[in-house]
């Protein structure tokens, strides 16, 4: 897939003001320049801070961040964002907004503070530690979904420092599924793929509950309507597909309805305990129970 340059630079053109603002500058020619190869296109920049790279390629854009001056190697990923070669002007502005949080966050006054007093929120899992045998979990699942839509990265924020850990049931049920369903309600061909690509790849190397989640809390309430259903069939994967077609049938029937109505009003937060089989593995058990899972 061809890389779709002037893109790439007028992201960074929008990214210079943090960049500028932290102290960091351009490596390469006139601070405008761009090191491309077949497959992807880099732009590195140094400050006494240390380096940051930004990466294009495979319609993502990647920012990786090292305390060594000038070295880009080894650095560690802060940033990570779809970016469409077919882009429009809204979707750069959400990224240039993500970047400028991001900075924010890692080198503003706010988190020197949260250094100090210890506070830290919970990491997403990266590919390369689901390569190295990690499994995605919720809290990785919702970050991802704030890069598609910008409206969940405040009641995201507020869910981490309410609870001071991810609360996944609230943020879904509460925030995320109503801005999912409604998107593929309106079955826009760029949202869903990128929607998609997204829960594909959680639940493909999700633990349990995060399956459980993406099959019942989100697209569970799809409510077995044959039309939604039909929209997201083209862009479900084939391990995906089939448990969420039998969770929209059972929850349809009488027993599914009874435990739809548990879902929606689960038991108040308490400390975690040791873990047991939770309500969304029993809920998937019993939707498999009901004939087993029909590959559609």
């Amino acid at each position: 897939m061809s890389l779709n340059i002037d893109l790439f630079k007028s992201v960074l053109s929008n990214f210079e003001p943090s960049l500028s603002q932290f102290g960091f500058s351009s490596l390469l020619v006139e601070g405008k320049g761009v090191s491309e190869t077949e497959n992807e296109a880099v732009a590195l920049y140094s400050g006494e801070r240390g380096t940051v790279k930004i990466s294009y390629a495979d319609e993502k854009l990647t920012v990786f961040y090292s305390e060594e001056s000038e070295n880009a190697e080894g650095g560690k990923r802060i940033m990570l964002c779809l970016l469409n070669s077919d882009a429009d002007s809204k979707d750069v502005n959400y990224v240039t907004k993500e970047f400028s949080e991001t900075f924010n966050e890692k080198f503003g006054e706010k988190s020197v503070t949260a250094k100090k007093s210890g506070a830290k929120k919970p990491q997403t899992v990266s590919k390369a530690a689901v390569k190295g045998g990690a499994s995605y979990d919720s809290n990785t699942l919702a970050s991802r979904l704030c890069h598609v839509f910008p409206e969940l990265s405040a009641p995201y924020k507020s869910n981490l420092a309410a609870y001071g850990d991810f609360m996944s049931e609230e943020f879904f049920v509460e925030h995320a599924t109503p801005v999912i369903i409604s998107a593929i309600k309106q079955n826009h061909p760029q949202t869903m793929k990128k929607l998609f690509q997204i829960l594909n790849e959680i639940y493909e190397d999700g633990t349990n509950d995060t399956q459980s989640l993406i099959a019942v809390t989100i697209l569970g309430e799809l409510n077995n309507d044959q039309i939604l259903l039909a929209n997201c069939v083209d862009y479900m994967s084939q391990t995906m597909a089939p448990p969420v077609i039998e969770v929209n049938k059972y929850l349809a029937t009488a027993s599914g309805k009874r435990a739809r109505k548990k879902l929606l009003n689960p038991p108040a937060y308490k400390p975690k305990k040791q873990k047991k089989q939770g309500f969304m593995d029993k809920m998937m058990s019993a939707g498999a129970s009901q004939g087993g899972i029909n590959q559609q």
